[in-house]
């Protein structure tokens, strides 16, 4: 059977908790369509992220890649199209606060993700998700993170789909920070249709 490792990010900035780790987890072990589910949730650090993720690409030989963030603020998920080379922001969660660095001094400027973006707009509309294709996956770690997925996958000539979706918020994130929200369980429904669609 083939291999898809699911990432998500622990809590960062004002975010107590990250819905992407709660779905990391329920998906973590799980067969959705032709894919067992490895899961993984990485720390909101700019100095570890590129490590981790090149650790479990060598590891698990993943046959796909989702990487999962938190968009707070956001009402739809936002399939991302490309990655850029570049880290800004505010303060990681170990104090680092980035300025504009390169994640890969020889890297593209750019990177498109290789995940069939329309088709899982597409399922996910089909399901009554509010769902978008989005431009940019900013700066900070969910873009450094997605960047460097597509670049090692780049480098070591796999051809597999791997990409970046941000989520929205939940209610506990939404109600204490008064931001649009979804219920969990709808952020895990829309995971498991992009899974199995990929």
């Amino acid at each position: 059977m083939k291999t898809l490792l699911l990432t998500g990010f622990e809590p960062f900035l004002q975010f107590k908790e990250n819905p992407t780790a709660t779905a990391v987890k329920i998906f973590d072990g799980e067969v959705v369509g032709d894919y067992r589910i490895v899961g993984r949730v990485y720390p909101v650090a700019f100095d570890k992220i590129n490590g981790l993720i090149t650790r479990d690409l060598d590891v698990f030989e993943p046959d796909a890649v989702v990487n999962l963030g938190l968009a707070g603020g956001r009402h739809t998920i936002d399939i991302e199209r490309i990655a850029i080379n570049c880290v800004d922001g505010r303060t990681d969660n170990e104090g680092f606060t980035p300025d504009g660095e390169k994640i890969d001094e020889a890297g593209p400027d750019g990177l498109f993700s290789t995940l069939p973006i329309k088709r899982l707009e597409k399922a996910l509309k089909a399901n009554h998700i509010p769902a978008r294709i989005s431009n940019s996956a900013g700066t900070y770690l969910c873009n450094n993170l997605m960047y460097t997925t597509l670049n090692q996958t780049r480098q070591r000539g796999r051809s597999i789909p791997a990409g970046f979706i941000h989520v929205p918020a939940h209610h506990e994130i939404g109600t204490e920070l008064n931001v649009s929200s979804w219920s969990q369980d709808d952020i895990n429904k829309a995971v498991g249709i992009i899974l199995g669609n990929i």
